[in-house]
């Protein structure tokens, strides 16, 4: 069985290397193969020069496109990745990959098809009080409108089979991929199972990208879908 791990880049040169150190490093669980796909979405800075390094490596698989936004970003890593099973991993150093492991365990034990990391669940780090309470609107907002209870929709950690993701159409740009991907899994019947994570954020000088226009914009999908579109 295979891992994908699916890495969106926009100007993350400060971190791109040490992520990719800490992806290649960290263990799976036995029988549990590994590739990386790291996808450069039109960076500025020296992103690309970096993964331009890790070119014809065997675990890996670097692609450059022009800037699409994160969500265009992940659609082209997952068309190129072929593991079995796929996970999102930012390229900052927010999330760390050593929390692999207890992340596949629900999937590889039957349990269910997809996984996310709780942020809310574990500990956080340095999270500003204003991104803690966007979130916890958008998780309220959420489970009220879908019926579920997920403490975390907008977590960067999503785990989930080839077969949950295979035909989906996602039409959102940006950001708006986490809680348009959350909903349609649920439209498909999948069960969403939360684990805690540890998690660390980072400021807006330190390279943040999220504001209150992106808040907004993750936030349209879930009224959206709920009440004005339905469909896979």
């Amino acid at each position: 069985m295979k891992l994908s791990i699916v890495i969106p880049a926009y100007n993350e040169e400060a971190t791109i290397k040490e992520i990719l150190s800490k992806v290649r490093e960290v263990s799976l669980p036995a029988g549990i193969a590994k590739e990386i796909v790291v996808v450069n979405d039109g960076s500025r800075d020296r992103t690309a020069e970096v993964l331009n390094s890790y070119k014809g490596q065997a675990d890996m698989v670097v692609i450059h496109q022009s800037n699409q936004g994160k969500t265009a970003a992940l659609l082209t890593g997952f068309k190129q990745a072929t593991g079995d099973i796929l996970l999102i991993q930012d390229a900052d150093l927010e999330y760390d990959p050593n929390q692999y492991s207890k992340l596949l365990e629900p999937i590889l034990q039957g349990q269910t098809e997809v996984v996310y990391g709780s942020r809310f669940l574990g500990h956080i780090e340095a999270m500003e009080p204003i991104n803690r309470w966007a979130n916890g609107i958008s998780n309220r907002t959420f489970s009220l409108l879908y019926g579920v209870r997920l403490t975390d929709i907008n977590t960067c950690y999503k785990v989930f089979t080839r077969r949950a993701w295979e035909g989906m159409v996602i039409t959102s740009k940006n950001f708006a991929f986490e809680t348009e991907f959350t909903v349609k899994l649920l439209y498909r019947g999948y069960a969403i199972k939360e684990v805690p994570i540890d998690y660390k954020a980072r400021s807006s000088k330190a390279g943040k990208k999220i504001k209150w226009s992106t808040a907004l914009e993750m936030f349209w999908p879930i009224i959206k879908y709920r009440f004005l579109n339905k469909g896979i």
